[in-house]
């Protein structure tokens, strides 16, 4: 099988310490997602990053992480002047997240600029993609992605979706809840948080995120809602299951994008979808309680060795 994940790769400064210690690690919300679902599939399956990055140094070291990880840079394209967008993160006691991001002239903005580049989606067996990616893309690359995504289907292609809610990359309310509307009505496996569908559509809770979502005809996934675990979207898990919260959470950087890797790999291996949420919930609590999107493999093995 054939999996593309398409989004914005990004420059990791992580505050370390009270006086500027940081650590430069590179992630983002897509590629988190890519490298945890590689981790999770055999090496019979290829996930791909789709993405456009810029002819740097630093650009070079990022593609060289990516490929490091076993995730194919084929098509990672290069784009001659522009170079990265680069978040800071610092976490609190709780580890809870805040950001500060220089991204709005990052290469990733310009990866379907040339329609060329949409060429290759079709040949693959299902596309994966967050509100974050549609949010950067221009109208026209937004379109063409879309149009894209109706041939994959049309072939017998799959979309799985995550409507990552990022308030200061869209213009208005209006645009993103149109926007990523239109991405949950061509969406074959939805990935949503609770907090996020709430905040895009006014929802009172899980039960009416289910709804509305059903309603636009999103078939199976998982409504994730923090550390109490997910409840099924389409078709229900055929038994009751309880979700251990982590029993230290350090950062809670990359959970939501952890959990969409192990539940997505799970699920695409062949798991029923309520083994596949429980897949994706360990990925999650291993993930919490390290430092980091990427927890770095021999820390990462251990950590979802003792979930």
């Amino acid at each position: 099988m054939k999996i593309a994940c398409i989004g914005e790769a990004m420059v990791e400064v992580a505050l370390t310490g009270p006086n500027g210690a940081a650590k430069v690690g590179f992630a983002g919300d897509v590629l988190n997602t890519a490298i945890y679902l590689r981790r999770a599939l055999s090496d019979a399956h290829e996930v791909a990053f789709v993405s456009m990055i810029g002819g740097d140094s630093l650009s070079d070291q990022m593609a060289t992480f990516i490929d490091a990880e076993g995730v194919s840079v084929t098509y990672l394209a290069r784009h001659p002047t522009l170079v990265p967008g680069l978040y800071t993160i610092a976490t609190d006691a709780a580890g809870e997240r805040s950001f500060a991001y220089w991204r709005d002239s990052s290469a990733a903005r310009q990866m379907f600029a040339d329609p060329a580049l949409l060429l290759s989606l079709p040949e693959f067996d299902l596309v994966y993609f967050s509100a974050i990616t549609l949010a950067i893309l221009p109208e026209a690359a937004r379109e063409g992605l879309f149009d894209t995504l109706t041939q994959l289907r049309a072939k017998g292609g799959q979309v799985a979706f995550d409507s990552n809610h990022r308030a200061r990359l869209w213009p208005d309310l209006a645009t993103a809840r149109r926007v990523v509307e239109r991405a949950w009505r061509c969406c074959d496996i939805g990935l949503p948080s609770l907090d996020d569908e709430m905040a895009l559509f006014g929802d009172a809770g899980p039960a009416q995120v289910q709804a509305r979502l059903a309603d636009w005809g999103v078939a199976q996934g998982a409504l994730k809602c923090g550390d109490v675990g997910p409840v099924p979207l389409g078709q229900g898990w055929g038994a009751d299951v309880s979700f251990a919260k982590a029993p230290h959470v350090v950062d809670t950087t990359a959970a939501g994008d952890s959990f969409n890797g192990g539940y997505l790999g799970a699920l695409l291996a062949g798991a029923a979808p309520q083994a596949a949420a429980c897949a994706g919930h360990a990925f999650a609590r291993a993930v919490v309680q390290q430092r980091g999107a990427i927890v770095p493999m021999a820390e990462w093995e251990n950590a979802l060795a003792k979930n």
